[in-house]
């Protein structure tokens, strides 16, 4: 891809890719804008300046060749190539992590997990093992890992995150609710669930606040 894609359409690509797959079982060949704006609730014109992006056309009358937009969004993605990542953090959150078999669909694996609890070591999630905190380094070094997922309370969050650049990590996901100050070199991905909550509860507000304003089938 010669053009940075925008954030926004990065954002929906999955969704995308998610409606192409569908299509392709369906046994469909071609998609139109216009139907696939109308599946995801967008705009026609939205959807074809995003996927302008992809570096397929559609064809007048014809559509979008959805074998053709699977793998130029998969590709986009970087979800052509499996991706190995350990997880740091194996309490409840990190072990649901590990559990969730979909990240394989997203070319994202996790091969390892790592907490200094010394009880849950050798302990296997799945066929993931957790192993202890000081054998971290070696294991990024001689698998040459590039991702990790951070999972640990907040308090720990910034040493550890700090713990895993200095041991080669080159890209954090972090699920704790905390800001990570860490080099600009790091990419770094922050998933709060309370600020998704948040954001929930003020859809969930603003559908209350407008409730009379809707007919009854509709609420």
């Amino acid at each position: 891809m010669k053009h940075k894609i925008p954030i926004p359409t990065i954002k929906r690509f999955p969704s995308y890719l998610r409606l192409m797959k569908k299509y392709n079982e369906e046994g469909r060949e071609t998609i139109s804008a216009t139907i696939l704006a109308k599946d995801l609730g967008l705009n026609p014109i939205q959807v074809r300046k995003d996927l302008s992006f992809s570096g397929i056309e559609g064809k007048p009358k014809v559509g979008f060749n959805v074998v053709d937009l699977i793998e130029s969004l998969t590709y986009s993605l970087g979800w052509d190539n499996v991706t190995d990542a350990i997880i740091i953090g194996a309490g409840n959150l990190g072990k649901a992590l590990i559990s969730y078999e979909g990240f394989d669909n997203y070319g994202f694996q996790i091969v390892a997990a790592f907490d200094k609890d010394p009880a849950k070591s050798g302990v296997f999630v799945g066929k993931v093992e957790i192993k202890p905190l000081v054998k971290m380094e070696e294991y990024i070094i001689e698998n040459r890992i590039n991702i990790a997922i951070l999972a640990v309370p907040v308090p720990q969050a910034q040493v550890t995150a700090e713990l895993l650049v200095k041991c080669g990590i080159k890209a954090i996901w972090s699920f704790v609710p905390t800001d990570l100050r860490l080099p600009s070199r790091i990419a770094v991905q922050r998933t709060d669930l309370a600020t998704h909550f948040a954001i929930l509860a003020q859809k969930l507000r603003t559908k209350i606040d407008n409730k009379e304003n809707l007919p009854d089938d509709e609420w």
